[in-house]
């Protein structure tokens, strides 16, 4: 991080992220640091859940893990990228655990249940 004087997350974190990131950077860097690590994680469990890996629309920027009041992990998408998921019917959900030495992320995509009539009539044909 030093070397990249903060353009890594920059270019990692979406806005919303990125004002979280800053917050904790500036009470505990170590924490600033596991934030970051934790949502490279999500991002990363995203694209492979998805099966695009990194390239468009899925871009580092267009996946945000935010919190809900309850503290649950949610992803939220922007962009090309919203379109893309909806078009699909795809939803995500994720978990994130942090310790001292790594970040796990674990992402499962998954059509919306009022459609299981249209993925069992797709296998069919």
């Amino acid at each position: 991080m030093t070397r990249t004087k903060g353009r890594f997350a920059e270019r990692v974190l979406g806005p919303e992220e990125l004002k979280v990131y800053c917050a904790r950077q500036k009470r505990s860097e170590v924490r600033g640091l596991a934030y970051l690590c934790t949502r490279f994680a999500a991002k990363e469990a995203v694209s492979k859940a998805i099966g695009l890996g990194m390239r468009w629309p899925m871009t580092w920027r267009a996946v945000q893990t935010l919190n809900a009041p309850s503290g649950k992990p949610v992803v939220v998408a922007s962009g090309e990228l919203v379109q893309w998921l909806a078009e699909r019917q795809l939803s995500i959900e994720i978990s994130i655990t942090d310790e001292k030495e790594y970040a796990v992320a674990f992402a499962i995509a998954s059509r919306n249940l009022g459609n299981i009539g249209n993925i069992a009539s797709e296998k069919t044909q």
